[in-house]
């Protein structure tokens, strides 16, 4: 099989450079289809002249672009994968006009993308101890790159040794699902880049790749260069937290993913588990995959389900209903000791009609069936801090998920589930999940338990979800029907005692 393959040279100012680099580009294996691309990002020396007379390969095509107005290297990154992607190129590498990476390991870099391995792969000077160093890398560099590496490792939980190589080959069909276009123009590109392969589950390697050090101009600034890498790794993560929003790391398919179950610890999901009783009949509305219906089942529940979409394993389930509102939900609830609503009222539109009819269907004189509810509460400390410097951003997930069209505080959820026709028996403030934020640590449990004891002082100002249990009060048809089925009963024993002449 033939892969197509290009090699994406960025330049600028590089006459003195340029025509080494291409000369210096191997000849590749013969089921490879090798264009080179050059493009010279508005230089005012003559990088693009010796571009367009300088000699690759006898099998490698050789193109070259001028930039009008300079893009800066980020933007010129995103005009090289615009062309890889339009004319159907398999796989892309990354290299330098400056000849600051060595051409012979393109080879080395392609290998795994070739053999189906990686979907990225990294040229690293940090691989072969000491190898950097001796390349004539600068001290202040190295300890800079090594620190910079550590604390995205840290935060991105990965294992990579660097992450500030600009030598790297990548799938393109990879590239076409990353959102790069929104990326920086300028040089921490790079890092956003690897931030958006990682959070979208992308396979990432590495290869070693010598260190030169020549005569070359250095084009970055250090100091800002490592505040916007160290800036755009923590949004990243706040982005991951769902407590900033942020284009380029919205990667995925675009729809809202199930969350998965946050067990171990205080919180919605424990909640909720523990106000069902073993044996207890369970109809769990907006259940998705049913990972909470599992545990209940686990606890001898019987449980039915209903969403929009039907669960990957039905066998939890003993019944399901297809639902999407606004269609109602055609249930009988009389059936039924607990209705779980867990993060499901803020993505309704209509939520007054939707508890409307439900407490018409439970059509109960009795406390039965308790209905427990979780949502965000929109008053945490985090959102009101936001508001205070002016962002209220949507994300994927959270407070503030994209999908959701109702936001709500204890005392609005309260009115709505009130004002629906419903008795609160119980609320509590729920902490924010730290574990599954910040991984399941001790510090995360301490800020956890810190979280659960501001929670006992301003519930509204600190809790990060409602919880809530609340139960039908008989709607006024219930209570006519029951009062003329009881008239009718008492005036029937009232004949037949006699009390009352016979009619």
């Amino acid at each position: 099989m033939t892969h197509k393959v290009l090699i994406f040279v960025v330049a600028y100012q590089a006459e003195s450079t340029l025509a080494s680099v291409l000369t210096r580009i191997p000849p590749l294996a013969t089921d490879l289809d090798v264009e080179v691309l050059v493009i010279d990002d508005g230089s005012n020396d003559r990088t693009f002249e010796v571009g367009l007379r300088s000699h690759v390969a006898a099998d490698q095509r050789v193109t070259v672009l001028y930039n009008s107005r300079n893009q800066g290297y980020g933007g010129n990154q995103k005009l090289g994968y615009a062309y890889a992607i339009r004319n159907g190129f398999d796989f892309v590498v990354l290299l330098h006009g400056d000849g600051q990476y060595a051409p012979e390991c393109i080879p080395s870099l392609l290998q795994p993308l070739v053999d189906g391995s990686a979907d990225a792969v990294f040229g690293s000077r940090m691989i072969v101890p000491g190898a950097a160093r001796r390349g004539g890398m600068p001290l202040y560099k190295f300890v800079g790159n090594r620190v910079l590496t550590w604390f995205q490792n840290r935060l991105l939980r990965t294992r990579l040794s660097e992450f500030h190589s600009g030598f790297r080959a990548y799938r393109v069909a990879a590239l076409e699902r990353l959102p790069f276009q929104y990326n920086a123009n300028v040089f921490h590109f790079d890092t956003e880049i690897i931030i958006q392969l990682v959070l979208g589950g992308f396979r990432i390697a590495e290869a070693p790749i010598p260190t030169y050090y020549g005569d070359e101009i250095c084009r970055v600034n250090g100091l800002r260069y490592a505040f916007d890498v160290m800036a755009a790794t923590v949004g990243s993560r706040l982005h991951g937290m769902s407590l900033l929003y942020d284009r380029k790391y919205d990667v995925g398919d675009g729809m809202n993913r199930q969350y998965g179950l946050k067990l171990g610890y205080r919180s919605s999901h424990t909640a909720a588990i523990d106000a069902v009783a073993g044996g207890e009949r369970v109809l769990d509305v907006g259940c998705g995959p049913g990972l909470v219906a599992a545990e209940l089942v686990r606890k001898g529940c019987v449980v039915d389900g209903a969403d929009q979409w039907p669960p990957v394993d039905s066998r939890v389930f003993r019944s399901f209903h297809l639902w999407r509102e606004p269609e109602p939900l055609v249930v009988d609830l009389r059936g039924y000791d607990v209705v779980l609503l867990l993060d499901i009222i803020e993505h309704l539109k209509q939520p007054e009609r939707f508890l409307d009819a439900l407490r018409s269907s439970a059509r109960s004189l009795s406390d039965r069936p308790r209905v427990v509810i979780t949502t965000g509460n929109v008053a945490f400390c985090v959102v009101r801090f936001q508001a205070l410097l002016g962002r209220f951003n949507y994300g994927k997930r959270g407070i503030l998920d994209l999908t959701h069209t109702r936001l709500y505080t204890f005392k609005t959820l309260r009115r709505l589930v009130e004002q629906s026709g419903f008795r609160i028996t119980r609320v509590e403030g729920i902490p924010a999940p730290f574990p599954l934020a910040l991984g399941d640590h001790a510090l995360a449990r301490a800020v956890l338990r810190a979280n659960e004891l501001l929670i006992r002082v301003l519930p509204g100002l600190f809790a990060y979800q409602i919880f809530m249990i609340a139960t039908p009060t008989p709607t006024v048809e219930a209570l006519l029907d029951t009062s003329i089925d009881e008239s009718t009963k008492r005036a029937s024993a009232l004949a037949a005692s006699g009390a009352l002449p016979a009619r």
